[in-house]
């Protein structure tokens, strides 16, 4: 069990490790990406101190590369305001970039001190980001100083970090196995050389130039050991090219032209050897580039050692200097004291934390059993509390059931109520619309009965002609009679019309879908509306208009729904026209206005009044079960809200007011054309 949860553990460091690497690496990148001379305004522009040291190190880390000497000037100003403010993350971060600056420059024994006393900063702090980019630099300088066996074992922590990381995420992973590549290089192992230089070229190439044309110089050198000139001198051409794409002469530019004379000398073309010779020493010198200066010198004494000895002798004597002050014994010396202390001081730092942890288990123990007791204390005080709680919640339900049985029964009186209601609604909307039925019919029944009594004169009085011989008189009033029958026909096919159209939009309870005219429902309701209210009250005098979209399309509806709300909306309209000219007289001229047309896809159909409208505060209420502005007795306040139903629910739709206080009222219903729900 304790090994599955060590491993366990292990995992999620591993996850972690990486997440912090791959922010790491685009913090590098745009570091390294950024304009020396951006950094230099952002410098200036910016105050606060710590954000000036980070800066600074990212400026120096530049400037590293290709001007250490201003360089190390820098970044000994930012470590000494780092450590007045007492700023360990800031102290770190430039400590790194004067070790490249001090390395570049020939001073190793420095560039190691500085180096390693980075890595006790971040083990203290658990830094990922300083402890590789340390080991990384530390590696290079122990690579240059001549230490192969330190330079490979900083390498080889680095390398075995990176196979953690997916091939795609990891832009820095080609740089650290080039310089794994050339460590095994210059101790003469071209198989390990050639097999991590492969591996250096599987990934991607990088952002960074410098380690891309990098690259091309070290294959090159692996081509030219084994003897493969050709490869070598386009390796060594690509990289030069790539270096010369670069701003600024950067250390590798040198150390590629010392590459391509080595090459050359070999091949017998001595001048172009010194060509290049001469141009990586003057930028090694130019830049104070320490190890590049010493190659350039060492190889020029052995290009003229065959043709012009003092020429040699005089690039031998240089250097020699340049040697003794690169690999001083002294220095060695330091160099060697310091890691010692180095050392020591993590065996001490070790010890204290194991002396830590003792105490610390020793502190957990103690407080697990405090915890133990306490939570024992709580667990019993719990139960008893547990154990009141629920006979006071037996009682409370016994409370809470007696409660749901007396709502029950009022839901049931309530849903028989309002039943009840919604009959009566619908039984007052049956009677508007008999009155209207009567009143509608009562016209050609008139017209019938009229004309059949003057008929029956007309019929008497033809045969008084036709005894007396008056054929032509006779022929006249037979004639007559034709015209009258005609149109006792015509107001009998008129009722007989009413009479079916009724009957077809109030079938009871079909619910059934029908393509239906709605202009034509529309102008039936509005007259069997008006006939209902005159029967009622013969002093109402309404003046209504339609405005019917010719063009409009049936649609499929339950037609005897959608007539129940065109009738309530119509005759909600009558009533405020009739309750505004009662109070207003005849200055007052009702107007009711039915319209439809296709909106947005949809049918709309509109029934407007001028009467005395909604009232704000009420607009939202009206739509609402058992709500009416009526008096009482005369409305069940469910007009609207069934209306509301069957334009929403039952066809899809929607019905909305719109209503100018003192002015207006206007209810809309939209209904898709395809009415399906």
């Amino acid at each position: 069990m304790h090994c599955k949860i060590i491993r366990s553990r292990i995992r999620q460091m591993k996850k972690v490790v990486v997440i912090i690497f791959l922010l790491l690496e685009i913090t590098a990148a745009a570091a390294q990406g950024v304009n020396v001379d951006s950094l230099k305004n952002l410098l200036a522009e910016t105050k606060d101190v710590t954000t000036r040291i980070l800066i600074l190190s990212d400026l120096c880390n530049e400037l590293a590369r290709y001007e250490p000497g201003s360089a190390i000037e820098l970044a000994q100003e930012g470590l000494k305001q780092a450590k007045q403010i007492h700023f360990a993350k800031g102290e770190a971060s430039i400590t790194i970039p004067l070790g490249v600056a001090l390395k570049n420059v020939g001073d190793y024994a420095n560039a190691i001190k500085r180096l390693l006393s980075n890595l006790a900063y971040a083990d203290t702090t658990a830094d990922l980001e300083i402890k590789l980019r340390t080991y990384i630099e530390l590696s290079e300088a122990y690579r240059e100083q001549g230490d192969y066996a330190e330079a490979l074992k900083h390498s080889n922590k680095v390398i075995a970090f990176a196979k953690h990381l997916p091939r795609e995420k990891c832009g820095l992973c080609r740089g650290w196995f080039l310089i794994s590549a050339l460590i095994y290089l210059e101790t003469n192992q071209l198989a390990s050389a050639k097999e991590y230089i492969d591996k250096a070229n599987s990934y991607p190439p990088t952002p960074f130039k410098a380690i891309n044309a990098s690259v091309f110089d070290v294959a090159g050198r692996i081509q030219a050991g084994l003897k493969n000139y050709d490869s070598a001198l386009r390796l060594y051409r690509k990289g030069i090219q790539g270096f010369l794409e670069l701003k600024q002469p950067y250390k590798g530019l040198p150390k590629i032209y010392n590459s391509m004379a080595i090459l050359l000398n070999t091949m017998g073309q001595k001048d172009s050897a010194l060509f290049y010779l001469h141009k990586s020493l003057a930028i090694s010198e130019q830049r104070k580039f320490g190890r590049e200066t010493l190659d350039a010198k060492m190889r020029l004494a052995e290009v003229h050692e065959s043709s012009r000895l003092d020429s040699a002798l005089h690039y031998l004597k240089q250097a020699n200097k340049t040697r003794e002050v690169l690999y001083d014994q002294e220095k060695q010396r330091q160099i060697a004291s310091y890691e010692f202390d180095i050392e020591l001081q993590q065996q001490q730092a070790a010890s204290a934390q194991a002396q830590f942890r003792n105490q610390v288990k020793i502190y957990a123990l103690v407080a697990l059993a405090l915890v133990l007791l306490t939570v024992g204390l709580i667990l019993w005080r719990a139960n008893d509390r547990r154990k009141k709680a629920y006979a006071l919640l037996e009682k409370q339900k016994a409370e809470t059931d007696h409660q749901k049985e007396k709502v029950e029964q009022s839901m049931k009186e309530l849903k028989a109520t309002q039943a009840q209601l919604i009959q009566s609604e619908k039984m007052a909307s049956l009677g508007e619309l008999t009155v209207g039925i009567a009143h509608e019919i009562q016209n050609p029944l008139n017209f019938v009965n009229n004309f059949s009594e003057v008929s029956n004169e007309l019929l008497q009085e033809m045969d008084n002609e036709m005894q007396e011989g008056n054929l032509d008189d006779a022929k006249a009033i037979a004639a007559d009679i034709r015209k009258n029958l005609e149109k006792i026909s015509h107001h009998g096919k008129r009722a007989d019309g009413i009479v079916k159209g009724m009957l077809q939009h109030s079938r009871s309870n079909s619910g059934q879908r029908e393509l239906t005219d709605l202009n034509a429902l529309c102008d039936e309701y509005l007259r069997l509306a008006y006939h209902s209210y005159r029967a009622k009250d013969k002093s109402l005098h309404v003046n209504f208009e339609t405005d019917f979209d010719s063009s409009l399309s049936k649609v499929n509806i339950v037609s005897q729904d959608i007539g129940r709300v065109v009738l309530n909306l119509i005759n909600n309209a009558f009533y405020a026209v009739n309750d505004k000219s009662k109070m207003q007289g005849e200055t007052y001229e009702p107007l009711i206005t039915v319209s439809s047309k296709m909106h947005d896809g949809k049918v709309e159909l509109r029934v407007k009044d001028n009467g005395d409208g909604v009232p704000d505060q009420i607009k939202e209420k009206i739509f609402q079960p058992f709500f009416t502005t009526k008096p009482p007795g005369q409305c069940t306040g469910l007009g609207l809200s069934l209306a509301y139903d069957i334009i929403t629910k039952g066809h899809g739709g929607e019905l909305k007011v719109e209503s100018k206080e003192g002015q207006s009222c206007e209810f809309i219903i939209l209904l898709p054309l395809s009415t399906n729900v």
